[in-house]
């Protein structure tokens, strides 16, 4: 099985054309059958590290060719020995899927149809060891109806861990959403997916259903260039191991002067925290002279916690000398605000990352717009959700319903390299889409997203182009929330300043393998 985080991601479409491949070239109900012995490996080994439990293993069976899968999971398990019970939510549909059925059967797996009344057991004691969803694979395109999601809603409230097979029944593959009401997708514990990962697993709510993700390719091949089946993939993962050559060696001979310097351009009266913040953590991730120049003209004359930066008025700030700019933590948007961000655009030799208000200006200024796309090196901009709708010119709902699409629109629309933050933030130069595994909703607190554009900032001074300083970033910030969450200081009431020295070790360590 190949592991995340190195991963290509495949849309329906694609893994579609795969499997018709794979199925071209073998006999028939072979495909079904290897999906079928994955799951039963997988969850054998499971069961092989718990305890001796009797209570059988509850198989939920829709009619397509998911349900063939768990129906040949079934009999599997049956042949070892494993007690299984499986609810049938309609007879099988499909070839493979009645193949299956029959195999199940001769195996003398218990096979019934959903019960019209859902048990409840809190009197009785709870029957099943584990539960496997299923009911519907990567194609479901519609809501469920009714009484699926009634039954889906009951899997999800049972006291046992689940496996999904594919995708979690309910989850749209290609986005991460739910493809109708949200307590109508399965909340899994594990997905094993088939010949392909999907890139609804590890964006939107898929993060939250799919629990941990293993991909089994079935025997299909994988080339260099990551193309499973002939088809290349529609996303990657994020890993920095992506990126590796283009990390910032640290060498015996350097100097500060080595590593660059980035200017921090924002805050407006009210808001002073902000690029201190995101200067504070370009500090940790190694960039070599960090200013600050604050829109508002009472800025502080030094920050006690970290005196190495450098802070002024922005005007003062002298852009020609900067290898990079991060403009837009509390930024504001009047008149100096507008004047600080057309003095940074209008240095076209200086890498360049764009958040917070700057995105907000850019936005409402077409003139900005033209700017951006005439640098020579792309500027990366990191908007969240509504903030990247103002970008598009939609609303929110409409970016969170395709993530994916949105970065690529704005990455092309603006000739830059997008970041749309959230749960498996979205990274996208126009040509490349990565999705970022890391991060919890520790990050969800006031300042993350400062913290990230000082991050930024400072990979891009120190030489790494937009994408790469983009994507380790992203994947860095998300690690050090992990980092602290593993030793309890989240998610819940974990501050931005807190991620700076988690992020600084996680870096460390990648520069240390690399």
């Amino acid at each position: 099985m190949l592991k995340p985080p190195f991963l290509p991601l495949y849309d329906v479409a694609r893994l579609r054309r795969i499997e018709q491949r794979a199925q071209a070239q073998l006999a028939p109900h072979a495909l079904m059958a290897h999906a079928g012995r994955a799951a039963a490996n997988w969850l054998y080994g499971e069961l092989a590290r718990t305890p001796v439990d009797a209570r059988p293993i509850l198989i939920l069976a829709g009619p397509g060719n998911n349900g063939g899968d768990a129906l040949v999971l079934s009999a599997e398990l049956a042949r070892r020995g494993v007690p299984v019970e499986v609810w049938l939510l309609a007879p099988p549909v499909t070839d493979d899927a009645r193949w299956a059925l029959t195999e199940a059967q001769a195996a003398g797996v218990p096979i019934a149809p959903v019960p019209a009344s859902l048990p409840s057991h809190a009197d009785t004691g709870f029957p099943y060891h584990w539960g496997v969803d299923g009911l519907f694979g990567i194609g479901l395109s519609r809501a469920l109806d009714e009484p699926t999601g009634a039954l889906v809603t009951w899997f999800n409230a049972q006291p046992f861990r689940r496996l999904a097979l594919d995708v979690p029944s309910g989850l749209l593959a290609d986005v991460g959403q739910p493809a109708g009401r949200r307590e109508h997708v399965v909340r899994a514990d594990a997905t094993i997916a088939f010949l392909g990962a999907t890139p609804g697993l590890y964006t939107g709510i898929g993060r939250d259903c799919a629990g941990t993700v293993s991909v089994d390719t079935l025997g299909v091949s994988i080339d260099e260039s990551g193309a499973t089946g002939g088809e290349s993939p529609r996303a990657w993962l994020n890993t920095p191991a992506l990126f590796a050559a283009h990390l910032p060696r640290r060498r015996h001979a350097s100097h500060k002067g080595t590593y660059g310097a980035l200017a921090v351009l924002g805050g407006n009266r009210g808001m002073l925290g902000a690029p201190v913040l995101a200067a504070r953590a370009a500090l940790h991730l190694g960039a070599g002279r960090v200013h600050v120049g604050f829109v508002a003209p009472d800025f502080p004359p030094y920050d006690s916690l970290q005196p190495e930066l450098m802070l002024r008025h922005a005007p003062a700030v002298e852009r020609t000398e900067m290898q990079a700019l991060a403009a837009g933590p509390g930024m504001g948007q009047d008149e100096s605000a507008h004047a600080c961000l057309a003095a940074a655009l209008n240095h076209p030799d200086s890498s360049l990352v764009l958040d917070a208000d700057a995105l907000n200006l850019l936005s409402a200024h077409t003139e900005f717009a033209d700017l951006l796309r005439r640098r020579a090196v792309p500027a990366v901009v990191t908007p969240h959700p509504l903030e990247a709708a103002r970008l598009l010119g939609c609303d929110a709902a409409a970016v969170q319903a395709d993530r994916l699409s949105a970065a690529r629109e704005l990455a092309q629309r603006y000739g830059a390299v997008a970041v749309i933050k959230g749960s498996g933030t979205i990274i996208d130069d126009g040509e490349y889409t990565l999705i970022n595994p890391t991060g919890n909703a520790g990050l969800a607190s006031a300042g993350s997203g400062d913290v990230l554009t000082g991050m930024v900032g400072a990979l891009l001074a120190q030489g790494m182009p937009p994408l790469s300083a983009a994507s380790v970033a992203v994947y860095v910030h998300g690690r050090a929330a992990e980092r602290l969450t593993d030793a309890g200081c989240g998610p819940a009431g974990l501050t931005a300043g807190e991620l700076l020295g988690a992020a600084r070790a996680e870096f460390n360590s990648w520069l240390q393998t690399a």
